[in-house]
């Protein structure tokens, strides 16, 4: 199965519809998906080396659209869909201490998760709720998740050809690793903030 998916990322490359796919993923993950677009960013970008600059901001691009909407479900409508996310996530019992610590350090942890395996959602929808500055939020999370993408392009770039071969020799080993660092990243997000 692992393969299958691979193998249909790597072809989605070469598609008219790549691009919206991934735009599409990055956009999700940032607001309710918990699929982050990394898993389609990578074998794209294997794939086209000549698009992973594109790839990546793409990826940026929808992620920043999508955490502007977790934003907004922050800031008007968290008392019926932002509960549900937080409360799907385990997170609500520390909604108000993340909302008092954006208020101190906004900045940072917008700056810090937005760049980890911390799912981006949990800080959108909480900058929304905690009403921070929102061109603060769009310029920081633009800063941080281009950095993030554009760091994955450029190693991409730059090791590409021997990246796809131990990716590939190794799949099951990789894609586990990923999903160790999901499932870290929620961990952290639910038991250590």
């Amino acid at each position: 199965m692992l393969h299958r998916i691979y193998k249909w990322c790597i072809e989605a490359a070469g598609k008219p519809y790549a691009d919206w796919v991934l735009g599409a993923v990055a956009f999700a993950e940032s607001s309710f998906f918990p699929v982050p677009p990394d898993i389609m960013l990578i074998p794209m970008a294997l794939s086209r080396p000549d698009r992973c600059w594109r790839y990546a901001g793409i990826s940026t691009l929808g992620s920043v659209a999508g955490g502007v909407l977790g934003y907004l479900i922050g800031a008007l409508l968290y008392d019926s869909v932002g509960q549900w996310i937080v409360r799907v996530w385990h997170y609500g019992d520390k909604i108000e201490t993340v909302r008092q610590g954006f208020a101190e350090y906004g900045n940072w942890i917008i700056l810090i998760k937005g760049f980890t395996p911390i799912p981006y959602k949990l800080v959108t929808i909480t900058a929304g709720f905690a009403g921070y500055n929102f061109l603060a939020f769009v310029a920081l999370s633009l800063l941080t998740r281009g950095a993030r993408f554009f760091f994955e392009a450029f190693l991409l770039k730059q090791y590409g050809p021997s990246a796809r071969e131990i990716i590939e020799k190794r799949l099951g080993f990789w894609v586990s690793l990923a999903a160790l660092a999901l499932v870290g990243g929620i961990v952290a997000a639910v038991y250590l903030l």
